[in-house]
């Protein structure tokens, strides 16, 4: 029996190659595209797995395949935009455009490739802190253990910037422990933390679990300070956790929250933006019910709080649906 030759093995394998893509040229047009979205604990990776079921149902004809996947938190999403390395990205609207203008300490340069996608749902900075700690405002919390969140963490940049409303640093802190959600709850359940800022949905999961098995209490941000905040930092909005939402917590917390966002890298296909943003918002139910942050979710929301340009596809979408004109 004779062997191919290996001179003529490769150009067999590229005629095979191409006689499967032309018989079945869906093989050939499918693009998969990445949404980078946050720990497993909070509402980020549940939204990227909602928009990642509303395109396979949609968008099968088109032969986008829509991949969801868990990464660090809002700078290091940016980032990863800037380096290619994802499609979309979610993360909080204050982090955007400080990615966007190339905030100094921050960012190394302006991430220009950083381009809106669509506004998504408010985010409560929560303070959640042991109620032996006895901490009743910002103010207590010069000389605690805090966990502070992530490096690279939009959380990190809320802490600062609540601290410094109230005249304090984290240096001000026993402790500044930068840890992600899962692990800041695992220390305040076995008391290495006093308290934990989490700048997610309220009702977080991670949240509810922590006063399940520890007494805690979310901690007041209200008062002339938040005005100061707000006034320095006008992508904070004064919100309020609702009574109930968290056991021992019986009453509304004052606190203050940014935008949670989707944006998407400047040199991806409009045609992509627009499909996907169209399925998403053809199909709110689908998102609506993948977790209860996300039921307020609507066209008339879907730029609130957008602080950076916006992608050509979603202009397009949004212009469309005459949201902007």
């Amino acid at each position: 029996m004779k062997t191919v030759n290996k001179y003529w093995l490769p150009l067999i394998l590229a005629v095979i190659l191409g006689v499967t893509l032309v018989a079945n040229p869906a093989v050939a047009a499918r693009r998969f595209v990445s949404i980078a979205s946050g720990w497993v604990t909070g509402a980020y990776f549940p939204m990227a797995g909602a928009i990642s079921r509303v395109a396979y149902k949609h968008l099968q004809d088109q032969n986008i395949k829509v991949t969801a996947e868990s990464s660090g938190a809002s700078v290091a999403n940016a980032k990863l935009i800037g380096a290619g390395d994802t499609d979309f990205a979610i993360l909080q609207n204050d982090i955007a455009s400080y990615a966007y203008h190339g905030k100094a300490g921050m960012f190394d340069a302006p991430i220009t490739k950083l381009l809106g996608a669509c506004t998504l749902f408010p985010e409560h900075v929560q303070i959640l802190a042991r109620k032996d700690a006895n901490i009743k405002s910002p103010a207590d919390l010069k000389g605690k253990k805090v966990a502070i969140g992530p490096v690279g963490s939009g959380t990190t940049e809320n802490v600062i910037q609540i601290l410094e409303a109230w005249g304090l640093t984290t240096a001000d802190l026993d402790k500044a422990e930068q840890l992600d959600a899962s692990q800041a709850a695992d220390y305040i359940k076995d008391g290495r933390l006093d308290a934990a800022f989490f700048t997610v949905a309220v009702g977080a999961a991670v949240i509810m679990d922590t006063c399940l098995i520890v007494d805690c209490n979310i901690v007041p941000v209200e008062g002339p300070n938040v005005d100061k905040l707000v006034a320095k930092y006008p992508f904070y909005a004064k919100q309020k956790v609702a009574g109930g939402t968290y056991k021992g917590n019986d009453g509304d917390v004052a606190t203050v929250s940014v935008m949670a966002m989707m944006a998407a890298r400047a040199d991806l296909e409009d045609d992509i933006v627009y499909a996907i943003l169209n399925a998403m918002y053809s199909d709110l139910p689908q998102l609506q019910g993948a977790h209860d942050k996300f039921k307020d979710l609507s066209l008339e929301t879907a730029l609130v709080g957008m602080g950076i340009p916006l992608h050509p596809g979603a202009e397009k979408f949004f212009k469309e649906k005459g949201v902007i004109k």
